[in-house]
């Protein structure tokens, strides 16, 4: 058979797109049973946003895709593949990745995927996209996390509900002579597999606390710095750290575990709450155009959770457009 020689891929663009509807600490404090110290404390999060009637993952899938694209500084017709990664989807046909394309005016016919690793499963996206243009697949590559959260919201728990936000976050990919987007290192934690749930009858997400935490506290640094050496760089070359938006008190202790005192860490949670498979692109993407995230830098992505799956890769940002 006819095997295409291997080049890299390298990320091109980033968008992003949140509900209008902010929800603060304040606001959840008359709904629930709890108050902004209390969730300040254990989650570092203040407020939220929270989809309103007309936001979807479809459609925050589009915009931030939209807004991806045109950083790119390319037309909807340049791309070949999208994929959607989310633990939210409402249809399960037509597929989300598809509505997305047709929405955006890819009259091209590109690949559409949907995948589904929860809290992961933007990275796991990255890496298809990455494998699927590094054997000539594809030339380019739309990857989205979407995810509305509060949808499946238990808000009478409130070990559950302060977490949980809404949001897109989208980054477009291209060939590129050189590897600029590390090989992934992925995996599963088995006896962490209900750890996360979404139930049904009602239909709620639900976790386990505190095994997640423990697993985070002793098991996420060793499997970061298997995502670094996989990309044959040194903690010290990193310049950025993009963890699961899951927790504060998760992503602080972790980064200063990897010696992050002069990275710059992602902490978007603190306004955005726990997004799933949004969280890393969202909060890359707003980082990105506030002009907040180093250009032309290398950052370590690693997301974990539901499942319990966990993937990470090591990424470089790319040189802003005059």
């Amino acid at each position: 058979m006819n095997t295409p020689a291997l080049r890299g891929s390298r990320i091109l663009g980033f968008g992003h797109h949140q509900p209008e509807r902010v929800l603060t600490n304040d606001e959840l404090s008359t709904m629930v049973d709890t108050n902004d110290e209390w969730i300040t404390t254990r989650t570092g999060i203040k407020a939220r946003r929270i989809a309103g009637p007309d936001d979807s993952v479809v459609s925050m899938a589009i915009e931030a895709g939209r807004m991806a694209i045109a950083d790119a500084g390319l037309e909807p017709s340049d791309i070949g593949l999208v994929i959607v990664a989310s633990t939210t989807h409402r249809e399960r046909s037509p597929y989300t990745a598809g509505r997305v394309a047709a929405a955006l005016g890819m009259t091209n016919g590109p690949a559409p995927i949907d995948i589904n690793t929860a809290c992961s499963g933007f990275e796991y996206a990255m890496a298809l996209a990455d494998q699927s243009i590094r054997v000539g697949a594809s030339d380019t590559a739309l990857v989205i996390g979407s995810e509305t959260l509060s949808s499946i919201a238990d808000w009478t728990d409130r070990s559950t509900c302060v977490l949980v936000g809404d949001g897109a976050g989208a980054v477009v990919i291209g060939a590129s002579e050189t590897a600029e987007i590390g090989p992934v290192s992925w995996g599963s934690v088995p006896h962490l597999n209900e750890a996360v749930l979404v139930t049904r009858d009602p239909e709620y997400f639900t976790q386990q606390g505190r095994s997640i935490y423990r697993w985070a506290i002793t098991e996420a640094e060793g499997h970061a710095r298997k995502v670094v050496d996989a990309a044959g760089v040194t903690l010290d070359d990193i310049a950025v750290f993009a963890f699961h938006q899951a927790n504060l008190r998760i992503i602080e202790p972790l980064a200063e575990a990897l010696g992050g005192s002069d990275k710059y860490v992602v902490r978007d949670v603190v306004e955005s709450g726990n997004t799933s498979a949004a969280s890393v692109p969202l909060g890359l993407s707003k980082a990105w155009h506030r002009g907040e995230l180093p250009e032309d830098a290398l950052a370590l992505l690693f997301g974990f959770g539901g499942g319990f799956a966990h993937a990470g890769q090591v990424v470089r940002t790319p040189q802003r457009r005059a």
